[in-house]
């Protein structure tokens, strides 16, 4: 099969389209024909890109954890998933990817794709989606008629967490440049800041909890603009000196796989 295969962590030219062998599915595994797959630019870096649990280095691994395709055969042990059957999902990041014409998932790590999207609009979803919703709802506990101030809104994770956030009936303060705005006016947001132009701890008093994507002096600054009892959710861990407000809780968490993930909490 085609591949894209990395052969070092710096820059483009490092991205080689060639032969790879076909991957196999094993027990408990689907093989996906691959329709689309989205690549996060950081990926390169990822000590997971290049190594596996074990420590064993991997060669010329391939990128794409996020794939949406078709199911071409399913392993051992594998049911409820047929063959011919539409799918997303989000691979493991230390086996190889869906830079590829064919690529191989744990069956619990695939779900039916939405009818409603196309495989190019559900291959962007999985990552980012389940960042979101790992943020908002197992980590926050989100619920309707709580207020929520997103920083990076319009991102990957952002744009997801204001659609979830106005699905579960929570009120949306975004953060985001100008050319930003009428998109997240689409997806819901009630209000949305200038960055560039304003701070929003000038403008923004007691919501309940706030999702930050951005990490350095923005968590600083968004601690004020918490009430008492709410929560700071990060993707990026604590300053190790960093003072926490009284009264309020900050989270930050990492995503580590499709189904496990950590977090960090501290508060008073």
């Amino acid at each position: 099969m085609k591949a894209i295969r990395l052969y070092g962590q710096n820059g483009p030219d490092q991205f080689v389209f060639e032969d790879a062998p076909q991957p196999q599915p094993g027990v408990g595994e689907v093989l996906i024909r691959v329709h689309a797959t989205s690549v996060m630019w950081q990926e390169p870096t990822w000590s997971e890109t290049w190594q596996t649990p074990a420590g064993i280095e991997r060669q010329h691994p391939i990128p794409g954890h996020d794939v949406s395709g078709e199911v071409v055969e399913v392993g051992p042990g594998v049911t409820g998933i047929a063959v011919g059957e539409a799918i997303y999902a989000l691979t493991e990041f230390w086996l190889d990817g869906a830079a590829a014409e064919y690529t191989v998932a744990r069956a619990t790590d695939v779900a039916p794709k939405p009818r409603t999207l196309g495989h190019i609009q559900a291959a962007g979803v999985p990552l980012v989606g389940l960042t979101a919703w790992q943020a908002l709802f197992e980590h926050a506990g989100l619920t309707s008629g709580q207020s929520l101030l997103i920083h990076g809104a319009a991102g990957g994770v952002g744009s997801m967490a204001v659609q979830m956030a106005k699905w579960a009936g929570a009120t949306v303060i975004a953060t985001a440049s100008a050319r930003n705005h009428e998109f997240l006016r689409t997806l819901g947001a009630d209000e949305i800041i200038d960055y560039t132009t304003t701070r929003f701890e000038n403008v923004v008093r007691d919501v309940d909890m706030v999702l930050d994507t951005i990490g350095g002096e923005t968590v600083a600054r968004s601690w004020r603009v918490i009430k008492k009892g709410g929560l700071l959710l990060s993707v990026f861990s604590p300053h190790p000196k960093s003072r926490l407000p009284p009264l309020v809780c900050v989270r930050s968490f990492l995503l580590s796989s499709p189904i496990e993930n950590n977090s960090y909490t501290s508060g008073t």
